[in-house]
């Protein structure tokens, strides 16, 4: 019993510094990792960096230095790390290979968020549909429809392919055929559609309209009419004029003539 007690306050003494040393570094190394995060938040939110990196940075920031922290810890305690460093790269290397599919994913919504080829609320093509851009998240894009469809696309199928953003600049051009007869005055078409593009104060006058005639068709004059308007106006625009030519048309005799066949038919004398 004698030799029992000074080998136990001997113990006591090495294996208690050793766990208050790791608590230490455990309870510092906690702080240390709260205030790089808050410091990483700080300075990204300062550079307008998006609110979902953002978040996302500083818990992985967080995340990893608290792991870092919890093995200094460890190996204070006389535990050999190096085994639990090879387990966890291990467990973490079967992760990633059953998650492959996610991880791409959340690749593709980080490569997003970087760089940011579209936005909430823009109108946009990816991943093969169209719509709004409802949210942006890391694995999931959500897009609503125009008929008011809400549609999850995963991060990797609009990495993947092409992204057609509609709302990316403030103007965009509004294209519209139309067809007039042969017999019609060309000149009095122009001056029609002239006069119908002026009198639209949503139609920009910078860039200049366009009117032309983009071909002589079987049976029609066709013109291309190119103008210029807010995008939020674009289909507005679009609507609107293409009604409105086609009543100024009637008030004035123009004709919008469809494909037609003339058939002419002819007798044969008998001998």
């Amino acid at each position: 019993m004698e030799n029992i007690m000074p080998r136990l306050q001997e113990l006591l003494t090495v294996y208690g510094l050793n766990l208050i040393a790791a608590l230490a570094i455990f309870i510092i190394g906690r702080w240390a990792a709260k205030a790089v995060r808050h410091l990483t938040e700080k300075i990204m939110t300062k550079k307008k960096v998006e609110p979902t990196i953002v978040s996302f940075t500083c818990n992985l920031v967080y995340a990893a230095i608290v792991v870092f922290v919890i093995i200094a810890a460890i190996s204070k305690l006389g535990v050999q790390t190096t085994s639990f460093v090879a387990v966890l790269g291990a467990a973490g290397l079967a992760i990633g290979l059953a998650l492959q599919g996610s991880l791409s994913n959340f690749a593709a919504g980080f490569l997003l968020i970087i760089f940011r080829p579209f936005k909430a609320g823009d109108f946009v093509e990816a991943g093969g549909v169209t719509g709004a851009v409802e949210e942006i998240s890391i694995f999931t894009t959500i897009l609503k429809t125009p008929d008011n469809k809400v549609i999850i696309i995963p991060n990797s199928a609009i990495m993947g392919g092409t992204i057609t953003n509609y709302s990316a600049m403030p103007q965009r051009r509004v294209d519209i055929s139309v067809g007039v007869s042969y017999e019609d005055d060309l000149k009095k078409v122009r001056q029609v559609l002239t006069d119908l593009i002026s009198a639209d104060s949503r139609i920009l006058q910078d860039p200049a309209p366009t009117i032309a005639v983009a071909e002589l068709g079987d049976s029609s004059v066709n013109y291309t009419v190119r103008v210029w308007a807010r995008s939020e106006d674009y289909w507005d625009v679009f609507f609107d004029t293409t009604e409105a030519i086609k009543l100024r048309f009637d008030q004035e005799g123009i004709s919008i003539p469809y494909p037609q066949q003339d058939v002419h038919l002819y007798q044969q004398e008998k001998k």
